[in-house]
């Protein structure tokens, strides 16, 4: 977003955008509502009054709906009072403004690309900081009945803070908009003079009350002998509510504020929220640091297996040493002649072996044995091939979003940015998705890549019934995977294997329980999910909890990002080593699994944090978030198993080709 400089006089565009609330999942277009003023399609400011203003992919999915309003903002003109409209309401329209009062929703208008923040001080007064929106009314109690009463907030005070513009424009008397605050009030309609506008702005008055006098007429017909009717709201009786709507303008001078800063003061408590950062990093490096030490002890214990106790071992085989029965007597034995140079080449007694009771035998026990199974191809591989495709679109895609918010390319300002350039990202690496998806293939022994193209295609964008994603889909993301699914299948080989695959599969020995499947996918992903799991309460309270605030600390992420994959590196590398020692070769699955566990524990910690935490109310709301919390653990399993896919073939690789087979 570019800085606009305004000068005296020029009009402003203040948009309205929608409603939304901490307590549902429902969010509503600010002129959908039956209670506000509805566009009278006058010009103000260059826009006509209820047009859409062209918004992005980002904007659209994360449900914008922004439009010109009727409010007139001229810069450095205050308005004590102006004048909206009058809006009548009926019965059903009360019921559902009390309704969303109830549910505590909050509207968000826009100027300069600021949304109207309500404004707090801290305890102690030391400095202020905004929450996006404002409140559309509030509740209290009725001294009489003490039954709740909603009143409708109809009165706005805008204040609109500015600044001189940076560089030449503030020369020529430019200025710029540091800051845009909404105070509301409740003023009901016996407290406004003729031009409907409040008799006193700024002193106390009567709220107006979202009440319309309920008509039991038909009740009473009804029930004659009955002392209590019941009230009817749902009556068409043509009763109706007036609802005046005012605001007044203030602009103020704050030459405090920077124009790049000017978003910091949605940032609260960032003083506080750092330690706890800081903390968190402090969490995961301890953990990925024990892993790191675990896997130095099997890589170690490994290189001695292939390389022998003292590093010289005979190409890679591993000598053990084994005690021949006593029989009463020990007969001397030649040393034999070893190609490799590593023992001596002489033709005489072996005066240690015939005064001991050991003998040097081959290593035939443990992960060695696996090597002519070790690189069968899984069951299923058909599918598992696009699933590695599509992860490693979501790893370049997780990569470009950290990468482009650490360098303040995205940020709170550029709207809807994060997701339009997610799927930017997302859609273009189908090419990179094409290319592992059919050499993986390939490498499996698969025949049909066009299939495998089409199943790496297919599973790219879960939003598809929506007309543009679709466009996307077919006239981008589909070529560059078959682009790429082309490429790795006819231009590059299969992935080479150091040992060849027996034709006879090998029988699996009985495995202990904590190296089946799910019990190892559960313990193992429960380790990156510690490592993560504080990180996540703040992301979860911006999305669920506070939508008022922003996610802004992407430096803390991508720290605790970076640590979470190396975790996930090392946990899969030591359940594979665990899997392999256990006799069992079929990794290829298993490593997918291990590494996208974490998600499991996610889901677990989703569902904990919403009847722990949230607020939430209603089916609809309740659906919506744990489909979208489902939605994005498969997004997250799907990355980690990639990672951890890739992480125990190259291991596997590197161990089984460090060894040789007679």
């Amino acid at each position: 977003w570019s800085i606009k400089s305004y000068v005296d006089d020029e009009a402003i565009p203040l948009h309205v955008n929608k409603v939304y609330s901490d307590n549902t999942q429902l969010q509503f277009a600010y002129y959908d509502l039956p209670f506000v003023c509805p566009p009278s399609g006058k010009k103000h400011a260059g826009y006509a009054s209820g047009r859409s203003v062209s918004l992005n992919l980002g904007e659209v999915l994360r449900g914008d709906r922004i439009m010109a309003s009727d409010f007139d903002l001229v810069m450095g003109q205050d308005q004590e009072c102006q004048y909206l409209c009058s809006h009548k309401v009926n019965r059903q329209a009360v019921k559902r403004t009390r309704q969303l009062i109830d549910d505590g929703y909050v509207a968000e208008w826009i100027v300069d690309n600021l949304p109207g923040a309500t404004s707090f001080v801290t305890v102690d007064r030391t400095h202020k900081y905004y929450a996006a929106g404002f409140k559309i009314g509030f509740t209290d109690l009725s001294p009489v009945t003490m039954r709740p009463r909603y009143f409708l907030n109809n009165h706005f005070t805008l204040v609109v803070r500015w600044r001189r513009a940076p560089g030449r424009s503030g020369s020529r008397g430019g200025k710029v908009i540091v800051g845009f605050e909404v105070y509301t009030k409740s003023i009901e309609k016996a407290h406004r003079d003729s031009t409907g506008c409040p008799q006193d702005v700024h002193g106390d008055s009567d709220g107006l009350e979202m009440y319309i006098t309920p008509n039991n007429t038909h009740l009473a017909h009804q029930y004659p002998s009955s002392s209590y009717l019941p009230e009817e709201d749902d009556i068409d009786d043509g009763a109706t509510l007036t609802i005046p709507y005012s605001y007044s303008v203030y602009f103020r001078e704050d030459e405090s504020i920077d124009w790049s800063k000017r978003w910091d003061m949605y940032f609260n408590n960032q003083e506080d929220s750092n330690i706890i950062h800081w903390l968190a990093i402090l969490n995961s490096i301890v953990i990925c640091s024990l892993l790191a030490v675990i896997v130095a002890m099997v890589i170690s214990r490994t290189y001695r297996q292939v390389h022998g106790k003292d590093g010289t071992g005979d190409e890679g085989k591993l000598l053990i040493k084994r005690k021949r029965p006593k029989t009463g007597t020990k007969s001397p034995r030649l040393r034999e002649k070893a190609p490799s140079g590593l023992l001596e080449q002489k033709d005489e007694v072996d005066e240690d072996a015939s005064s001991s009771d050991e003998e040097y035998v081959e290593d035939n026990s443990g992960w060695k044995l696996l090597h002519g199974d070790i690189f069968r191809s899984p069951k299923y591989a058909a599918f598992l091939a696009p699933l590695i495709g599509s992860g490693t679109q979501f790893v370049f895609m997780a990569t470009g979003l950290l990468m482009l918010s650490c360098f303040g390319v995205l940020n709170p300002s550029f709207r809807g940015g994060f997701v339009s350039v997610g799927i930017g990202l997302f859609i273009f690496a189908g090419i990179i998705a094409g290319y592992f998806s059919s050499r993986m293939y390939k490498t499996f022994g698969g025949m049909n890549w066009r299939k495998n193209t089409w199943m790496a295609s297919s599973t790219a964008i879960p939003f598809t019934t929506l007309v543009g994603l679709i466009a996307l889909l077919l006239l981008i993301q589909l070529p560059l995977v078959y682009a790429g699914s082309l490429y790795g299948f006819h231009q590059c080989q299969p992935y080479e294997h150091p040992t060849k695959t027996s034709p006879v599969p090998r029988q699996i020995p009985e495995q202990a329980w904590y190296t089946q499947s799910i019990y190892s996918i559960l313990i193992a992903g429960f380790v990156p999910f510690a490592v993560i799991f504080i990180e996540l309460l703040f992301i979860f309270r911006s999305l669920w909890q506070d939508k008022s605030g922003y996610y802004y600390v992407f430096g803390f992420l991508s720290i605790v990002s970076l640590v979470g994959i190396i975790t996930v590196v090392e946990v899969t590398m030591i359940a594979t080593y665990i899997m392999l020692c256990q006799e069992n070769y079929n990794w290829w699955w298993q490593s997918f699994f291990i590494g996208g566990g974490s998600a499991l524990w996610i889901f677990l910690y989703c569902v904990i944090f919403y009847f722990s935490k949230l607020n939430i109310q209603g089916f609809v709301s309740g659906m919506l978030f744990f489909s979208y919390s489902l939605l994005a653990c498969m997004v997250y399993g799907l990355l980690t198993g990639t990672v951890g896919f890739f992480t125990a073939y190259a291991f596997v690789r590197r161990i089984y080709g460090a060894i040789k087979v007679d």
